[in-house]
């Protein structure tokens, strides 16, 4: 790989002698370890198609506050439409009933859920093919606000723990950034688990009190609750009861759903970091560096090794590296090997023209 950068291509071999390259290269290695980062996109949207600058925003937490916005749309928008299915049809659900606009939001929040207690059951063809409806797109929408609104919402609140951690250190911004990024997935499993037992302990003391139950049959209601089990022998019967369950349900099913979530993608990450760390730590052999040569001139470049580790890190895979020299090679105008102001600038013009 070429020292100079800038007269040869990425990955072409070197030309000159041992003696000239030592001094060129430290100077190159210096420029590569601080090249520049990307400017960070937060926000692409769905109907950009490539033409034009991308559209930037001021922080990552605007972007993620409008699918916010979007998703408590989506929830009000399909509570409200059925609290009025479920209304409308109330002869035909059977079972212990309260209030008829509480009892039709209630089972609608156990319907989205899959929680299924079984004190509310549609009793005639119409209403059952109604609830297979809302159990889908219900199930749907859960997925939706596991995806966007929860994980916004820790996210938002792990700022909060890690200061709380570390308070009687004095980070910079530097090093909290870092140790937010570093640790990013244990914390949010900390906030999950915090959530959750939170939310349990009031579940279970508000059966208790509200709906009469001793408190193993309160804490048996929220377990088979939360997991959606719901087997239908406790339950919230009561109309202040079901009025609390259309909160805590939905934040309590989510809650443990985020909780597997993080869970599942910390041990990923930890067995991405132990292949990394092997990756780093062992030795290279003479096969390994026939390997990295990617233009086979007998040396490894930087740009080279750092491709190859990457590979064996799974970070990116061959099909990645073709498409990016392809774009490449589609922005190198003059076919030098190497981009210049003068390469963007004709591309630029090309695609106005």
């Amino acid at each position: 790989m070429a020292c100079d950068g800038a007269k040869k291509p990425l990955l072409s071999g070197l030309a000159d002698p041992t003696s000239q390259r030592i001094d060129e290269c430290r100077s190159y290695r210096r420029r590569f370890r601080h090249v520049k980062s990307a400017p960070v996109i937060e926000f692409v949207p769905s109907d950009f198609n490539g033409n034009g600058p991308i559209p930037r925003y001021e922080s990552i937490f605007g972007g993620l506050h409008q699918s916010l916005k979007q998703v408590a749309v989506f929830l009000a928008i399909y509570l409200g439409l059925g609290t009025v299915c479920f209304y409308a049809v109330r002869d035909d659900i059977k079972g212990k009933k309260s209030n008829p606009i509480v009892d039709s939001l209630y089972f609608c929040i156990v319907t989205m859920t899959t929680v299924g207690y079984g004190d509310l059951v549609p009793d005639s063809a119409p209403v059952k093919l109604l609830a297979c409806v809302f159990v889908f797109t219900g199930m749907l929408l859960i997925g939706l606000i596991l995806s966007k609104a929860a994980d916004y919402l820790v996210e938002k609140q792990e700022i909060l723990l890690i200061k709380a951690l570390h308070i009687h250190q004095k980070l910079d911004s530097a090093a909290f950034l870092k140790e937010i990024e570093t640790n990013k997935v244990k914390y949010k499993s900390y906030l999950a688990i915090i959530i959750l037992s939170v939310l349990m302990l009031v579940g279970t003391i508000f059966l208790s009190m509200v709906e009469d139950l001793d408190i193993i049959d309160a804490f048996y209601c929220v377990c088979s609750t939360i997991t959606t089990l719901g087997y239908g022998d406790k339950s919230f019967s009561t109309g202040y009861g079901r009025m609390f369950a259309v909160f805590w349900i939905l934040t309590g099913t989510i809650g443990l759903g985020l909780l597997f979530l993080y869970i599942a993608e910390l041990f990923t990450e930890n067995r991405q970091r132990a292949l990394a760390n092997w990756v780093l730590t062992r030795r290279m052999t003479n096969l390994d560096l026939e390997a990295a040569d990617m233009d086979d001139d007998g040396v490894v470049g930087a740009a080279e090794f750092v491709i190859y580790k990457l590979k064996e890190m799974g970070k990116i895979s061959q099909e990645d590296i073709a498409l990016v020299m392809k774009e490449f090679e589609d922005l190198d105008a003059d076919e030098s090997g190497t981009l210049t102001a003068s390469d963007i600038m004709a591309q630029t013009t090309q695609t106005y023209n």
